[in-house]
């Protein structure tokens, strides 16, 4: 046979060409069935189940991750092995697993956690203070009567303005000494402390009609001077116990006359347990290791304090003229004060953190520092109306005094004793002048004034952030 075979119909090459595409068509049909088998084989779908259960339960670890290999080290850390992830999740290794993982959970990145305030007060310790700053008055009411009329209440003011301001400016140092150690500041303490004492009773007793005006002024300057040592060191809680029997005393008065012995003697004794507490501190503090080669600070860094402490003696003495309770009522409000001092600076810290502008913190500022003054203010309000005090003059008083501490709090410490110097200056001189109690409008012109002025020093200079960074 001759020709070709393929034109023939039905020839073997044909045959052939039909049993190839056949074979092709097999293949093929063999090949999607395998597929098929394969999305049909029990357990596939458990493993991508078993995937999603992995994401879900891991989630908010893989949100923050920036890349599988983050995701990789978190399984490799939960102890995942590869044949565990073979069988139960159907991924070939470690990193396949991961890239999945990383592809189902959305990226999130968390805020980080917010710090604590590192400004948060001590309720129980600014509620003591308050108190431990009224409580001597208590000895007034024991030993008053006890006193002749005569130049005692003179001479008591002298030396308690004397030794107010002292003390502050103690103080002062006092904790600038602390920030190198404990030692340092008890030396300074120890020095300063009886020194401020012997100059208080010097100018009392120069003043002093008889004996017993004389004692009751070196009793005023030795506690006061105990005190300061005792809260300066933060041992509120001794203080309390060396007043406890005039506490005792003056709480018997409504229903015991105690007679002159007791009057005198319980007194004393608050005295010689502040002395005998502030002794003990003061050892303590001693006893603890000396830090070498430090620089003493500057007398004159505590200078503005001592003057401040002088001017904010001097007001509220005048504003007791007119109303002795509105002093009380001023005293206790020193524990709240103390206390929105710190609430001032972790809210400012906080309005730092939360403001992107000098001009928005600007602002937070302003509000906070309005609303701790409303805070404080608040309350001196029913306060006064209470004692039938003079309203008006008690908020003025008490916001310059707010606002001074507030600056000194931030190292600002002329501007404050400057203006109540010159506010006490003001006041004072109209008082000398003869006016009776009562009449003159000088003491709440002069302290609003201050107040102003320094409501405007601490918007202008604790407004800017780096005052609280």
């Amino acid at each position: 046979m001759s020709g070709p075979m393929a034109l023939e119909p039905g020839g073997a090459e044909q045959d052939t060409l039909a049993l190839r595409l056949a074979d092709d068509r097999t293949l093929a049909l063999r090949a999607a069935d395998r597929h098929t088998l394969a999305l049909a084989r029990p357990g596939h779908g458990a493993r991508r189940d078993a995937v999603d259960g992995l994401a879900a339960e891991l989630a908010d670890r893989i949100a923050p991750a920036v890349h599988p290999y983050e995701v990789a080290a978190l399984l490799e850390s939960e102890g995942l092995t590869g044949e565990a992830i073979r069988e139960r999740y159907g991924h070939a290794d470690l990193f396949s697993l991961a890239t999945a993982l990383y592809e189902r959970v959305p990226r999130t990145f968390p805020d980080p956690p917010r710090p604590a305030d590192p400004w948060r007060p001590d309720h129980v310790r600014c509620a003591l203070r308050g108190a431990l700053f009224a409580l001597p008055g208590l000895a007034y009411a024991l030993a008053g009567r006890l006193l002749p009329q005569d130049g005692a209440v003179r001479a008591l003011v002298v030396a308690g303005l004397l030794s107010w301001a002292w003390s502050q400016a103690l103080g002062h140092r006092a904790y600038l000494r602390l920030a190198t150690g404990r030692r340092e500041a008890g030396r300074t303490l120890l020095k300063g402390a009886p020194l401020g004492a012997v100059v208080a009773t010097g100018a009392g007793t120069a003043l002093a009609g008889s004996g017993a005006t004389a004692l009751t002024v070196t009793a005023q300057s030795g506690y006061l001077a105990a005190a300061g040592v005792l809260l300066v060191l933060g041992r509120e809680r001794l203080l309390l116990a060396a007043l406890t029997p005039v506490i005792a005393g003056a709480a018997a008065l409504p229903w015991w006359e105690p007679g002159t012995v007791p009057r005198a003697g319980l007194p004393l004794l608050s005295l010689l347990g502040a002395a005998a507490a502030a002794g003990w501190a003061l050892r303590g503090t001693l006893a603890t290791a000396p830090v070498p080669d430090t620089a003493r600070p500057g007398l004159l860094r505590s200078l503005p304090y001592g003057l401040f402490g002088l001017a904010a003696g001097a007001l509220v003495f005048l504003a007791g003229r007119d109303h002795p309770w509105a002093v009380i009522v001023l005293t206790l409000s020193m524990g709240p004060a103390e206390w929105l001092l710190y609430r001032y600076r972790g809210l400012s810290v906080a309005a730092l953190r939360a403001t992107g502008t000098p001009a928005g913190f600007r602002l937070r500022s302003a509000a906070v520092l309005a609303g701790c003054l409303l805070v404080y203010l608040g309350p001196l309000v029913p306060a006064a109306l209470l004692v039938d005090a003079d309203a008006v003059t008690l908020l003025l008083l008490a916001a310059a005094l707010w606002t001074s501490l507030l600056l000194q709090a931030f190292g600002v410490a002329w501007p404050p004793a400057a203006l109540c110097l010159a506010a006490a200056a003001g006041a004072g001189a109209v008082a000398l002048a003869g006016l009776p109690p009562g009449v003159s409008i000088a003491l709440p012109v002069c302290c609003g004034a201050a107040a102003l002025c320094l409501t405007v020093c601490a918007l202008r200079l604790l407004g800017r952030p780096a005052a609280h960074a």
